[in-house]
């Protein structure tokens, strides 16, 4: 991990979640393939608040500043990524990658038998990453109420629901 270290996120870290995801999500705005596609607003720092009260998020740091995280949260037995981002002017540096496999130890250590997300199945930073990551695209939602909840709430928000997969990553 040259040049960056990772911790267990602290409740002072949400507002720099926000900023974080905000900055990153330019590049969906940014995408031409999703020119048209409303993309959601970010999630508030009360939102990351929250997710990161339940004790499973890590935070990515350059010196003391926050430049990226990972966002999970427990769903049963498994634990369900809510966002991954790293702030663009850090990206291609490997930090969203050693947070991924970061957040699948610790997740392995505490009993999680698998994390899961939603994501765009098309845009190369989304799914294909993910896939190159041990990530696998679930076929049948059901059994697993939080990946159709996230979706459902994708395709309310007017996300493209041919667009939107769920994926997730065994801990054997």
């Amino acid at each position: 991990m040259s040049g960056f270290t990772l911790r267990l996120a602290q409740e002072g870290d949400a507002e720099a979640y926000h900023r974080v995801e905000d900055d990153a999500t330019d590049l969906l705005r940014e995408e031409p393939s999703l020119a048209g596609v409303p993309i959601p607003p970010t999630a508030s720092a009360q939102d990351h608040a929250k997710v990161i009260a339940k004790g499973r998020s890590l935070t990515a740091l350059v010196g003391n500043e926050i430049v990226g995280f990972a966002a999970a949260a427990p769903a049963g037995r498994e634990l369900h990524l809510h966002e991954l981002s790293v702030a663009r002017a850090y990206q291609g540096r490997k930090i969203g990658a050693t947070l991924l496999e970061a957040l699948a130890v610790d997740a392995r250590n505490s009993g999680y038998r698998a994390i899961t997300l939603n994501t765009f199945r098309d845009i190369p930073w989304n799914a294909p990453f993910y896939a190159r990551h041990g990530f696998v695209e679930v076929e049948n939602l059901e059994g697993r109420p939080h990946l159709l909840e996230a979706h459902a709430s994708d395709i309310a928000l007017g996300l493209p629901a041919e667009r939107r997969c769920a994926m997730i990553r065994f801990l054997d």
